[in-house]
């Protein structure tokens, strides 16, 4: 296909790939006739994976991402699924990255079309293809339409509010102390927001969400998420791994070993009831390690997030933005305040340690 160009979907269903020599994040966006998303809910990527009649599928670095559309189950309303593209690697540009399309059958991998666009340069984000009703029939269209801004700048074009996870706004270094709120708070290395919304503690149950997937053409990747927990004089008091899943009475939890970092969401989970810790608990640090021993420089978008227990509401992000050859990393602390709240400070440290064991000693000195 040639820039403009359009196809009749002989299939029901369609998948778009789109693969590069790099790795590459791809994104679905389901518009309305004035050519908006209805809500950030039409905004599916590898952490919302699923929306009506479309679906986002990570290659897992060994083959590229992939959108699939199901025509018939795109609710009414929606006339345009845009297919979007931006390289993984933070600043990237498509300079000498010549992303292709490619438009199959999704129940037999049928190519229907290809697609590669022309002349790319300082774009940091390409809407790609369009699959978009007419006249009562389903087309495919050619775009390779270029950013400058990134995903941000697709998203805030097609309506996704940049407080959402298509281009989190971060607080401004240096500002008072940030609390709950206004919603999301998405931080950036060494920033730190207050556990507090409406003037209370957050003292609920909160679950700490630890994702990942391995760099492109990878392979799986076995990391291991953990929470060790302190006391006031940084005294180790216990952790909580893949090895032993409950501590200090069962207010901190862990959801088990996940061996590959396959697929979107978060990979490995620790809840903590934050009302049921015990006195001497005050300091909590999240690390996550390789045991296999890869590199985190092996490691597609690493993040973790902070959400409420009981509503699923994500509260703080933090994405790992930045890599070093190492085994560990030391991702967020959550330390307890004299006025009984909690502040969550994004870490991004990282240490050379396969295990829980020895993140001990460096995370009780970044306390």
């Amino acid at each position: 296909m040639t820039p403009g160009s359009n196809i009749p979907l002989t299939a029901q269903r369609v998948a778009v790939d789109v693969s590069a020599p790099v790795r590459l994040d791809v994104s679905g966006l389901l518009l309305t006739a004035d050519g908006k998303v209805r809500s950030d809910d039409d905004f599916i990527f590898y952490n919302q994976p699923s929306g009506p009649g479309v679906t986002y599928t990570s290659g897992g670095g060994s083959s590229p991402d992939s959108i699939t559309v199901d025509t018939a189950a795109v609710p009414p309303g929606i006339e345009k699924i845009v297919v979007t593209a931006s390289p993984d690697a933070a600043g990237q540009t498509f300079q000498g990255i010549e992303p292709t399309a490619t438009i199959r059958n999704a129940a037999d991998g049928t190519v229907l079309a290809t697609f590669t666009p022309p002349q790319l340069g300082t774009e940091t984000a390409l809407v790609v293809i369009e699959v978009y009703l007419r006249n009562g029939a389903w087309k495919a269209r050619a775009v390779g339409q270029g950013y400058a801004n990134g995903l941000a700048g697709i998203a805030t074009d097609f309506g996704v509010s940049v407080e959402e996870p298509a281009a989190p706004a971060a607080p401004a270094p240096g500002a008072g102390k940030i609390n709950l709120d206004k919603g999301r708070v998405s931080l950036q290395k060494n920033q730190t927001v207050s556990l507090v919304k409406g003037g209370k503690p957050l003292l609920s149950q909160v679950k700490m969400g630890l994702g990942w997937e391995p760099a492109y053409r990878g392979k799986d990747i076995d990391l291991d998420a953990s929470v060790i927990a302190y006391g006031p004089q940084r005294n180790h008091i216990d952790s909580c791994y893949f090895g032993k899943l409950s501590i200090v009475n069962g207010a901190i939890k862990h959801s088990g070993d996940n061996l590959t970092g396959e697929g979107g969401g978060d990979d490995e989970v620790i809840v903590v009831d934050l009302g049921r810790l015990p006195q001497e608990v005050t300091g909590l640090v999240f690390t996550v390690n390789s045991f296999s021993g890869q590199k985190f420089t092996e490691v597609a978008k690493a993040y973790c997030r902070l959400l409420d227990a009981a509503t699923g509401e994500e509260l703080v992000r933090f994405d790992l933005t930045n890599a070093e050859a190492q085994t560990g990393v030391m991702m967020a602390k959550l330390i307890k305040q004299f006025s009984g709240e909690w502040e969550m400070t994004a870490m991004g440290d990282f240490v050379k340690s396969r295990t829980v064991r020895g993140m001990v000693k460096p995370a009780a000195q970044a306390l």
